[in-house]
């Protein structure tokens, strides 16, 4: 049977993370794994979601299935979160998922249900993964222009006039905050030219909110999906509570579908819940459970809006220092995007020898198109990384 299979390309960022695991020098530099550091270097358990977990610990009864769509109280505080009163409730439908990943691929899985090989496209670039998960669900991946390589900026018009040219069988997916791998996001205005393209089109807007809070604030994060689902008949949501909840591990995230009216709703649903029911079967509970106990709570929501806000400000910090630690060593603006980016990451925009060099050479480790996680800036050595970039960039 097996001997018909060759060995799967291997991550590479699993190999990257493997790579600076092994490196032996103190002073490199871990800009590549895609996960929210503090300023010790740790990806630490939020006060909120620890004391959570103690009433969870202290109150738990049993440990039954939650049922297909997963824990109703997480799905409706995540549908609070994110949608508020953006649209009528009774078009929308939310079920648990393991993982953004994971709604991503109960999604696309519906997608392709309801039109075999359907045309999804992505932004160029996008997460690497988007287009697996895509392309193994059945559907057609084409790109939209989206990152200037030469702003660092959104390619807008040239997005926009691509949308424009769009059809009611095409599915679009968009990064609804703090775009990954660039960091160049929309402004409300180009979301209000976005929402009302689709509108005109009637294509499917399909938004992975990975990173909600982790930009702009929350209520500022969420513009871009509430004016695009508010514009629309029908749209998707893969939500992730990885970043903003900090629960990696726990695999938590929300497939949810807009439907036209009450009737479509329960249909697509039934579609969506039968996907479920035929991979992973029922999700687990402990990372849903988390995010409801804070949810539902006012002094833990508080305290985890306090850590979410900290964690925004310590990476828009972080930005704004190594923007003006390269201007004043260069006399030059050309890296002032950083500041401007928002999220995670930011799309550096070098060449994969420069990137090469500064991994050889400094110890500083990236992914090989130059995307950094800004969150694994060390502060005390931004001058280092900044005449390294330079050096490395002459």
């Amino acid at each position: 049977m097996f001997e018909t299979l060759s060995k799967a390309p291997g991550d590479k960022i699993l190999a990257l993370m493997g790579e600076y695991a092994a490196d032996p020098r103190p002073t490199k530099i871990d800009l590549g794994v895609g996960v929210y550091k503090d300023e010790k270097g740790v990806t630490a358990v939020m006060s909120a979601v620890r004391k959570a977990e103690e009433r969870i610990l202290a109150n738990e009864k049993t440990k039954t299935y939650l049922g297909i769509a997963g824990n109703k109280g997480f799905g409706s505080a995540v549908l609070d979160l994110v949608l508020a009163d953006a649209v009528d409730r009774k078009r929308v439908r939310i079920a648990q998922a393991p993982g953004g990943t994971g709604s991503l691929w109960v999604l696309m899985q519906l997608v392709n249900r309801a039109r075999p090989g359907a045309t999804i496209w992505v932004s160029d670039p996008t997460w690497p993964n988007h287009m697996p998960i895509a392309e193994n669900a059945g559907l057609t991946v084409k790109t939209y222009p989206y990152f200037d390589t030469e702003t660092r900026g959104v390619k807008f018009a040239d997005m926009l006039a691509t949308l424009d040219k769009l059809g009611k069988d095409d599915v679009v997916l968009l990064h609804g905050c703090c775009h990954n791998p660039t960091g160049a996001n929309l402004t409300n205005e180009q979301w209000d030219q976005v929402a009302a393209s689709f509108a005109r089109t009637g294509a499917l807007p399909f938004i992975d909110l990975a990173y909600l809070g982790f930009g702009d604030g929350l209520l500022e994060d969420a513009y871009g999906t509430r004016k695009l689902l508010a514009a629309v008949p029908e749209a998707l949501v893969a939500f992730s509570g990885s970043k903003n909840f900090g629960l990696y591990r726990e695999r938590i995230g929300a497939a949810i579908i807009l439907a036209r009216d009450e009737a479509s709703a329960d249909i697509v649903n039934s579609q969506m819940l039968n996907v479920i029911r035929s991979s992973y079967s029922q999700p687990p509970d402990h990372g849903a459970e988390i995010i409801r106990t804070i949810l539902e709570d006012k002094e833990l929501r508080a305290e985890w809006e306090a850590e979410l806000n900290a964690m925004r400000g310590r990476m828009i910090r972080l930005r704004e220092k190594l923007s003006e630690a390269i201007r004043q060593r260069s006399n030059s603006k050309d890296f002032d995007f950083i500041a401007a980016h928002r999220g995670m990451f930011s799309l550096l925009g070098l060449p994969n020898e420069t990137v090469e060099h500064l991994k050889a050479a400094n110890g500083i480790y990236m992914i090989g198109d130059s995307r950094i996680n800004v969150a694994g800036i060390p502060e005390d050595r931004i001058g280092d990384l900044a005449e390294a970039m330079l050096a490395a960039t002459k």
